[in-house]
């Protein structure tokens, strides 16, 4: 027998993963989409897409920060470097002279690896947040990134320096080397079915971690930390997991976003990609899984659109050192995405998709 949508008789089953068939019929259809698409597309925009899928990770790790238990940070890109080295010196080739390195190319190695090493480092940073919020935290961290930057530059046995870089991890599954040509299918279409499992994998975890005690908690701590601490919420050791875990999806997802371009640069852990980190939160709508994952594909297909605008607007260049160019119009359109996201619809593309079906729902008394 049929129930009215979001009735539920249960506390099991309100709390179940998937509480409507709707949303089981849209994941399915969403994992036959992305089984599919190395099908039907050629591999740069597989490539992409793969970045996309990168990005989305790191994303959902920030959106438990900031979205869920309220920490503002603008130091994501840090994080990125630190697990992204890790990985690089964990697969690095042993035998180079100039750079460290283990030769353990597996992932189920070094991505576990990279994270850990990130989620130590945030921990260790995590006792500031205790004592500090909102803007005074948000500057903190932003000083990681200017910190990372010059270590990252200086620390040549593991970066390679800012003018040669270094190679990133190679991407090796069960022995296998899925960044390589293989008899059946090309790089890039085991490249995206990679970072698409590991998409899954990691959304996973947050939506469970996000309705377990520890989300609840993370919730409680970001609408009044003061009443959550006074109602039992332990804010030291809560603020410490939620800096913890997003320091984890963070470095994670350093390592594999290079392990796609097998080439990293320590100048490329700026303060252009924390904003670019926020700037997916916040479009996507903070607090949610799937609105960070919708943020980080909108603000990736927004860049290769704004490169189709060189051939369209004369006015805009497509070289660097020419004014306006293409990456001005792009830095130009993700500041005003935030300030118009902030301003007009402060839950993002998850809160136009609330209004859609809250709509749909109601039709015809919309009213």
């Amino acid at each position: 027998m049929l129930t009215r949508p979001l009735l539920h008789t249960s506390y099991r089953s309100d709390m179940s993963l998937l509480d409507s068939w709707t949303k089981r019929a849209l994941l399915l259809g969403l994992l036959a989409l992305g089984v599919a698409t190395p099908l039907l597309l050629p591999d740069p925009d597989l490539r992409l897409l793969s970045t996309a899928c990168v990005f989305a990770i790191g994303a959902i790790g920030l959106g438990l920060l900031t979205g869920s238990a309220g920490q503002v940070s603008l130091g994501h890109a840090f994080f990125l470097g630190v697990g992204c080295y890790t990985a690089a010196v964990v697969s690095g080739d042993p035998d180079d002279a100039r750079l460290w390195g283990f030769g353990i190319s597996e992932i189920l190695i070094w991505l576990p690896a990279a994270g850990l090493v990130a989620a130590a480092v945030g921990v260790l940073i995590a006792p500031l947040a205790t004592r500090l919020r909102g803007l005074y935290l948000a500057i903190v961290t932003l000083g990681l990134v200017f910190v990372g930057e010059h270590f990252f530059e200086q620390w040549r046995s593991v970066t390679g320096g800012a003018r040669a870089g270094r190679a990133a991890a190679e991407p090796v599954l069960f022995g296998y080397p899925v960044g390589q040509d293989g008899a059946f299918f090309t790089e890039q279409q085991q490249i995206f079915w990679l970072m698409f499992g590991l998409l899954v994998v990691f959304a996973l975890a947050a939506r469970n971690l996000s309705r377990s005690s520890v989300g609840r908690a993370f919730n409680a701590i970001r609408d009044r930390d003061i009443a959550a601490g006074t109602i039992g919420v332990n804010l030291f050791k809560y603020k410490t997991i939620a800096f913890g875990v997003s320091s984890f999806y963070a470095g994670c997802a350093g390592a594999l976003l290079y392990a796609i371009t097998g080439h990293v640069n320590p100048t490329e852990f700026n303060l252009v990609l924390s904003v670019l980190f926020i700037a997916m939160v916040l479009v996507g709508g903070a607090g949610t899984v799937s609105g960070a994952i919708a943020g980080a594909f909108f603000i990736t297909l927004l860049g290769r659109m704004t490169e189709g605008l060189g051939g369209w607007v004369p006015v805009i260049s497509t070289q660097s050192n020419q004014t306006p160019n293409i990456f001005q119009l792009q830095n130009l359109l993700y500041g005003a995405l935030i300030i118009g996201f902030l301003l007009y619809e402060p839950r993002g593309l998850f809160g136009i998709w609330l209004r859609i079906r809250n709509w749909w729902k109601s039709y015809p008394f919309s009213y």
